[in-house]
């Protein structure tokens, strides 16, 4: 049984990269004649582009997504320092369906920009970070911070790279937290449940169709805060969303981490 499945989701797989790369192809001039009218308008332009295309792949990937209010919904006229937790090669599209009414960005990893056709695309949406250089990270802080002034609301994964451990969430870097409270832009924390189920971080070859979950939970002010007090937020986020994942039962939870 297990050998069928494994089969099944090699070829469901290939299905899906058909699909991705396809509409990326046939967007592509698009995404190039909008680069011309800059990192706003025309960013935002993409980004319309980019929502539909994960309409189109989750639609003919068979992945359901399922909104669920564990707290208030994005408010649309708001920005927000979105966070998220970290699981799967399918997070992107994800994120599209989540913000759906609101210009934002992406803050990426550098290297994906190296990758032919997709990297312009990136280049063009997210903004890039290299980990390694920390003239590079402050570089990247300062973009976000204007990209919140031109009232667009970020997209953070506070644990950097892929959840590999098997509890619910890996350690938090601060950079969501201090942007946040130097721009006094509240939080919104949102899970992504079953975002492991339908491709995981271990294989490109995992996908399956099936329900997504989006979860929001209630937005976290920064009223009050200071920068020194940046771990004492990120602690308080990081918690928060812990304890919903633990409830939630999220499928990457080793049974020991699951109390």
């Amino acid at each position: 049984m297990r050998f069928v499945s494994t089969v099944f989701r090699f070829i469901f797989s290939i299905y899906g990269f058909i699909i991705f790369t396809a509409f990326l192809l046939l967007i592509f001039p698009v995404v190039i004649t909008a680069s011309f009218f800059g990192k706003i308008n025309g960013g935002n332009f993409i980004y319309r582009l980019c929502r539909l295309w994960a309409a189109v792949f989750l639609l003919l990937t068979g992945i359901r997504i399922i909104y669920v209010y564990d707290g208030s919904a994005p408010d649309p006229d708001r920005q927000y320092v979105f966070v998220f937790n970290h699981i799967s090669y399918l997070d992107i599209p994800f994120l599209m369906k989540a913000v759906p009414k609101q210009h934002f960005r992406v803050l990426g990893k550098a290297e994906l920009a190296k990758i032919p056709v997709f990297g312009f695309l990136y280049r063009q949406t997210a903004v890039l970070v290299a980990r390694a250089n920390s003239a590079a990270r402050a570089k990247s802080v300062m973009q976000l911070k204007s990209v919140l002034q031109k009232k667009i609301s970020v997209v953070i994964a506070p644990e950097g790279t892929f959840n590999m451990t098997g509890v619910p969430l890996k350690e938090f870097y601060d950079g969501a937290f201090k942007i946040a409270i130097e721009t006094q832009t509240p939080i919104k924390p949102v899970l992504f449940l079953d975002a492991y189920e339908r491709m995981h971080y271990k294989s490109v070859f995992s996908l399956t169709p099936g329900k997504a979950r989006i979860v929001y939970l209630n937005e976290v002010p920064v009223d009050g805060y200071a920068v020194k007090d940046t771990a004492v937020l990120k602690d308080k986020v990081y918690k928060l969303m812990e304890e919903k994942l633990l409830a939630y039962k999220a499928s990457w939870i080793n049974n020991e981490h699951k109390g």
